[in-house]
């Protein structure tokens, strides 16, 4: 049977090498009547002798052995581009200079060198507009216009009737560009030029006045003005691609709210849709997620001098399974790492991540390590093995109200894993260990929070021992999209109809990309002396509650009419604000303007054994309740959150707000 298989590819093999040759010599012979075309004319115009026999075969020799040596016969001409139509140009214009040469230098009869250069751009003229029509047929041979029309006829003409039978238009998507800059363009010419695309853009829309009644790869440009559901329905839109990827959010909405009330599908380009469809052969558009329109543009932070620290090292990135983990390892992944190394004790998670990068990133070397950053053996075992330079540290116990209820397991995973890692880090002289922190380790009024305010103690403490290796801290708020965040909630809760849930009303958090917090740990890592607890830039905090409507209003209903939103109450450990201490008069710049670094005074080795001591008796009564208390007293600035939001509910810019929202609140009840 694998006989059979094998005698079947290769006779599939050789029908396609052998369908291949017969198109270039096709293509041989019909450059071959286009020159003999060109001497008749100049034959049968001029005097007999005026063009010698000898002279025209010179050149015919000259013309195929430059194309030959050229490989113009190797070039799919239906998918010619400038650079295929330079090298025609060059190859014929060595071929007319050295017909030239032979016949001044050969004692024959000679013809002047106005008819050598005559025939040969005659020749060259034709050839090249055969092969342009051939590439505008092709292109344009489902288009149900004129040139459509014109294209199968002269395709049947010349015997291409296989092209005329692959009809894209029969399972074609019609779309619409809006914005018709650099994007725009590029995503067209990819779109235009792709057989296997599934798109088929009909125009362009833009704002910019000198573009408007202007073509790009024939494709015509309107204004949005002349965007109604009427044009949309007449020209069988069926969706809308974006291809603003610089535009503000505030603008961003405002469009989609416009072309959404169309019916039209809405899709992104990213620049990543073309990279990646050079493997798979076609170019996939993003669907347009709402987190598009809700905050800030993420941006690219990942610098030069980044990447040429991470390249050729060899990382390990504990947590490599997580929300955060799994993305370090990609972006690392593209910075050519001698080896990557994902540790983990979540099987599942890791092994996704292993077979992601196995397919896009072949060539980095990647291992997987199924251990808990608890066992200390077995975290030996991994760094004996691999003598790691670099040590991202992303595992950690993040969900807040489940520590509430499970504080040893807290202290034992993130402050005691923690300590494991970064005694493994000085144990096998590591060149930096990099914490992964959080904005809830800043007056922390919950375990996960305080433990990780420990965690950062312990970062700080080993770094004042000056024992080689770099040590470094980096806080961040909430992240998009990770396990546990609010907005996959908000989304099943849409979907189901509601009704969206908010612990309150008047809380706030701080919001990132997994993408952009990823790239800002790597960089401040990278810059990093020693002890440095790295700050990030949140920019504003948003309220939950305008992040619900928000939601909701994107998805195409109304809030308390549609889907209704109600306060469930805070959640054990949970805090009405979080805080980054992003002032920067209070903070040291970096030559990032988004990272930050706090001036936090480090512990002495003897405080911190203390503390941990204390940390290690409460953990092994192995009572929640004074795994707590120890915790408060090796955290000082940890609060209960009553303490910390009743504060909050005094101030008088809370109060007001509340009243307005308590306003606003029965106004919209009594409405319903």
């Amino acid at each position: 049977m694998s006989k059979d298989r094998n005698s079947s590819s290769r006779g599939k093999l050789s029908e396609i090498r052998s369908k291949r040759l017969n198109i270039k010599w096709a293509l041989v012979l019909f450059d071959l009547i286009i020159f003999a075309s060109c001497t008749a004319i100049l034959y049968f115009t001029n005097v007999k002798d005026a063009f010698p026999l000898w002279s025209a075969v010179a050149l015919l020799v000259s013309v195929y052995f430059f194309r030959f040596l050229f490989r113009i016969y190797s070039q799919v001409w239906r998918y010619g581009i400038v650079q295929s139509y330079v090298k025609l140009l060059m190859s014929d214009a060595f071929a007319c200079a050295s017909a030239a040469a032979v016949n001044f230098v050969l004692p024959q009869p000679k013809c002047s060198l106005a008819a050598v250069i005559a025939v040969a751009s005659t020749n060259l003229l034709l050839a090249l507009g055969a092969r342009i029509i051939y590439s505008f047929c092709y292109k344009h041979r489902a288009v149900k216009t004129v040139s459509g029309s014109v294209s199968r006829f002269l395709l049947a003409i010349f015997g291409m009737r296989e092209h005329l039978s692959d009809d894209p238009s029969a399972h074609s998507v019609n779309i619409a560009i809006i914005g018709a800059g650099n994007d725009g363009t590029a995503l067209a010419e990819a779109l235009t030029s792709d057989e296997n695309s599934i798109y088929k853009v009909k125009y362009f829309i833009d704002t910019n006045k000198e573009k408007i009644g202007r073509r790009i790869f024939d494709i015509s440009i309107i204004s949005e003005d002349q965007v109604t559901a009427e044009s949309l329905t007449a020209s069988d839109i069926k969706e809308l691609v974006f291809a603003l990827p610089d535009m503000p959010v505030e603008e961003k909405k405002a469009i989609y709210e416009k072309y959404k009330a169309y019916g039209c599908k809405l899709k992104v380009y990213e620049k990543s849709a073309l990279l990646s469809s050079e493997n798979s052969g076609r170019i996939r558009l993003r669907e347009f997620d709402i987190e598009d329109l809700l905050f800030r543009n993420t941006r690219q932070m990942i610098d030069d001098r980044t990447v040429t620290y991470y390249k050729d090292k060899v990382i390990l990135v504990t947590g490599g399974g997580g929300s955060i983990g799994s993305e370090l390892c990609r972006q690392i992944a593209g910075m050519k790492p001698r080896m990557l190394i994902l540790l983990d004790v979540y099987e599942n998670g890791v092994y996704d991540v292993q077979q992601e990068l196995k397919t896009s990133r072949p060539d980095v070397e990647v291992r997987v390590e199924i251990v808990s950053v608890c066992n200390e053996a077995g975290l030996e075992k991994v760094f004996r093995a691999y003598q790691p330079h670099i040590v991202l540290h992303a595992a950690a116990h993040k969900h807040v109200p489940l520590m509430e209820k499970n504080c040893v397991e807290a202290i034992e995973n993130n402050v005691f894993g923690t300590y494991n890692v970064i005694r493994m880090c000085e144990k096998y002289r590591a060149e930096r260990f990099i914490m992964i922190s959080t904005d809830k380790a800043v007056n922390p009024t919950n375990v996960m929070g305080a433990t990780k305010r420990v965690c950062e103690m312990i970062t700080q403490c080993y770094a004042k021992k000056g024992s080689g290796t770099v040590y470094s801290a980096t806080r961040f708020g909430n992240v998009l999209g990770s396990a546990g965040s609010v907005i996959p909630l908000f989304k099943r809760q849409i979907a189901g109809g509601g009704p969206v849930t908010v612990t309150d009303k008047r809380i706030n958090r701080y919001f990132m990309t997994i993408p952009e917090a990823s790239q800002l740990v790597l960089q401040s890592g990278a810059m990093a002396k020693n002890g440095e607890l790295f700050v990030l830039d949140m920019g504003q905090p948003v309220k939950i509650l305008d992040l619900a409507e928000n939601m909701i209003k994107l998805s195409g209903y109304v809030p308390y009419k549609d889907i209704d939103i109600i306060e469930t109450g805070l959640r054990p450990g949970e805090k009405l604000y979080e805080e980054l201490l992003v002032k920067t008069e209070e903070l040291d710049k970096t030559d990032n303007s988004l990272i930050f670094i706090e001036r936090d005074a480090p512990l002495s080795p003897e405080q911190l054994n203390e503390k941990l001591r204390i940390l290690r008796d409460a953990a092994d009564s192995g009572s929640d309740e004074q795994a707590r208390l120890a915790l408060m007293t090796v955290v000082p600035t940890y609060h209960t959150p009553a303490e910390v939001n009743g504060k909050y509910y005094e101030t008088p810019e809370v109060t007001e707000e509340a009243a307005e929202a308590d306003v606003l609140t029965a106004d919209t009840t009594h409405a319903i």
